[in-house]
């Protein structure tokens, strides 16, 4: 991200930081205490974002593109991002039938 020239100015970028490194980090020190929090909630927040596309790839065996033309790929994905927030919730739904 910082070799791109065109994205210097116009992103701010919440890139994780390397594993190794946030090992290294001291939880006791309060600067690095709290980069190490903030390193938790990025990563929260990915696995957040990072489910549905889980979802897709294994329960709907969606890994490989398929060239259709962009209409056809657009809509496969839109129903196969509903399926998923129907397959993330199943639980809950059939508790309350």
């Amino acid at each position: 991200m910082h070799k791109r020239a065109d994205a210097k100015d116009s992103v701010e970028w919440h890139v994780a930081m390397k594993p190794g490194k946030r090992r290294n980090l001291d939880k006791e020190h309060s600067v690095q205490g709290l980069l190490h929090q903030l390193e938790k909630l990025k990563a929260g927040i990915r696995a957040k974002v990072e489910h549905p596309f889980r979802v897709i790839k294994r329960q709907f065996g969606h890994t490989k593109v398929r060239y259709r033309g962009l209409k056809k790929n657009t809509e496969q994905l839109k129903t196969l991002f509903a399926l998923s927030n129907l397959w993330m919730v199943r639980h809950r739904l059939a508790a309350g039938a």
